[in-house]
C-alpha cells in the first residue's frame, strides 16, 4: 500500500443496514428466505443421502438465521412508536416470528409444520406493514 493509499484511507469503519435512511424495507425479504428454509426442509425429508442431508440443514440453519435478520430490521428500522400503539400485537408477532427462525424452531428442526407457523407470521407481519405504507 502507498503512502498516499495509507494517509487517505478511512480510520473507521461503519457497519450498518443503510448509511441513509432509505426507506427500502419490506417483509418479503423475510419471506423469500423461510420459503428456501422449507425447500431445504422438504428436500432434506425426501432424501437418504446423508451428504445431502448435511448440505441442507447447513442452507436451512443460515436461512433461518437470514430470516430473523430481515425480521429485526423491520421491526427495530421500520416500524416505529405509532405503528406499535395502533397495532399493539406487532412486537409479540415478531417475538414469535423470530423465535420460530431460531434454535428453537426452523433452526433446531426439520418440521415443515414449523416452516409454514413462520411463514404465517411473516403474512400477518407482511399485512400490517402494507396497511402502514397505505397511511
Amino acid at each position: 500500500m502507498s503512502l498516499i493509499s495509507k494517509l487517505l484511507a478511512p480510520r473507521t469503519s461503519a457497519y450498518a443496514h443503510c448509511d441513509l435512511p432509505c426507506g427500502v424495507y419490506d417483509p418479503a425479504q423475510a419471506r423469500l428466505e423461510a420459503e428456501s428454509v422449507k425447500a431445504c426442509m422438504v428436500k432434506h425429508n425426501a432424501s437418504d443421502d446423508p451428504d445431502f442431508k448435511a448440505r441442507a440443514i447447513a442452507i436451512k440453519e443460515e436461512r433461518s438465521h437470514m430470516v430473523k435478520e430481515h425480521l429485526w430490521v423491520l421491526w427495530t428500522d421500520y416500524f416505529k412508536a405509532p405503528h406499535f400503539e395502533k397495532y399493539p400485537q406487532l412486537n409479540g408477532l415478531f417475538n414469535e416470528a423470530t423465535k420460530l427462525a431460531g434454535a428453537g424452531g426452523t433452526k433446531g428442526t426439520n418440521d415443515e409444520a414449523v416452516a409454514d407457523q413462520l411463514l404465517a407470521k411473516i403474512d400477518e407481519i407482511a399485512a400490517i406493514f402494507w396497511e402502514t405504507k397505505q397511511a
